[in-house]
């Protein structure tokens, strides 16, 4: 599958990041989708994970979500099966999350990267295939064990 469309979520921390990392991707070519929040005043980040997990689940394609830390995004993430959330500091794990775990949700901490950093993160992510061969079978080992294989 050619994927070509990131869905994207934020809270109200997130969001200066969110509409930063939107414009990076829609001038290399992506088709950005953007499920809120749009406002800055304060909200559930909860509400916003969900949105952008449930749109990846059937649509296959990858989300990046959003908050202050990046941690709340990627714990209430997680929780949704065929999720497989990364929350990214530096380059080489996102790329070790795309290669090895088949990552399909970027999050990312507004508060903890800076701007120049979380675009290098975004970069790696979308720019790294699975590797499959023995992370295949990590991968459906990764379901398994929560329940969902």
């Amino acid at each position: 599958m050619n994927i070509t469309t990131m869905y994207c979520g934020s809270d109200h921390a997130g969001l200066g990041l969110k509409h930063l990392c939107i414009r990076h991707l829609h001038n290399q070519g992506w088709t950005c989708t953007d499920l809120g929040t749009t406002s800055e005043a304060s909200c559930d980040y909860p509400v916003f994970a969900a949105e952008v997990c449930r749109t990846v689940q059937t649509k296959g394609q990858l989300g990046l979500l959003i908050c202050g830390t990046g941690l709340g995004m990627s714990m209430t993430a997680n929780r949704f099966s065929s999720i497989r959330a990364a929350l990214c500091t530096n380059e080489y794990m996102a790329r070790m999350a795309r290669m090895h775990n088949n990552a399909n949700i970027l999050c990312l901490g507004a508060r903890v990267v800076g701007d120049d950093v979380a675009l290098a993160i975004l970069d790696v992510f979308v720019r790294t295939g699975f590797e499959q061969g023995r992370h295949q079978k990590r991968v459906e080992l990764i379901d398994s064990v929560a329940g969902q294989g």
